[in-house]
């Protein structure tokens, strides 16, 4: 127990501070699985009335897994979003408080999300930008959608980029199309090859 509550307290926690809560979350699950206590705060724990021996010793190490989960929580946000939590006495308390607070409930979320795919719709290459920038805004929004669990596939961010972007590129994305497997394509082969064109056709224009 002594060693594992010494790696628990070696890392690093992500603190949140009231903004990018989303991301936060993300890199929170991510500590509680490589701690094993997701679960616990995912779904919590139940106690059995009566319990035998064997049930109570149980029921202790959830506890005690718990209450790790809620100390690592309570570490995890600044002075001003823990006077949010202080009254919580489990992990997934203070963890759900946390969620409908800053994610909103259910509802809420859904709208949110439904936002957000017409915002991954609508977005398209601005002329005056360069590949780096406009992936920098998609990734942005893809981001956004995949933390409040929206299934995004590299093949549909593919897709987006190419129906996406401005008329100068229209050679390059044609080329693509015709001679690669687009559901077999990466979007970081895909950003190196626009990449690649675009320097080509920039000293181009300074040529003529």
């Amino acid at each position: 127990m002594a060693s594992s509550t010494s790696h628990q307290n070696s890392l690093p926690l992500p603190i949140f501070s009231g903004e990018n809560y989303d991301f936060w979350s993300i890199k929170m699950k991510t500590y509680f699985m490589s701690q094993d206590l997701w679960d616990i705060v995912d779904k919590g724990f139940t106690t059995t009335e009566n319990p035998s021996v064997e049930q109570l010793r149980q029921e202790r190490k959830e506890k005690q897994r718990d209450a790790n989960a809620l100390y690592a929580i309570q570490q995890a946000v600044d002075d001003a979003n823990f006077s949010r939590i202080m009254g919580a006495s489990t992990a997934k308390e203070a963890w759900d408080w946390l969620k409908e607070e800053f994610q909103g409930t259910a509802k809420v979320r859904s709208i949110k999300l439904q936002t957000m795919r017409r915002e991954l719709e609508n977005l398209k290459m601005k002329d005056s930008e360069i590949i780096k920038d406009y992936y920098s805004r998609l990734k942005g929004v893809v981001n956004q959608l995949r933390a409040y669990g929206e299934n995004i596939s590299e093949t549909r961010v593919v897709e987006k980029i190419l129906i996406s972007l401005t008329e100068k590129y229209d050679p390059v994305v044609t080329a693509i199309e015709n001679s690669s497997d687009i559901s077999q394509l990466s979007v970081t082969e895909l950003i190196g090859s626009l990449e690649a064109f675009e320097k080509d056709w920039v000293a181009g224009m300074i040529l003529h």
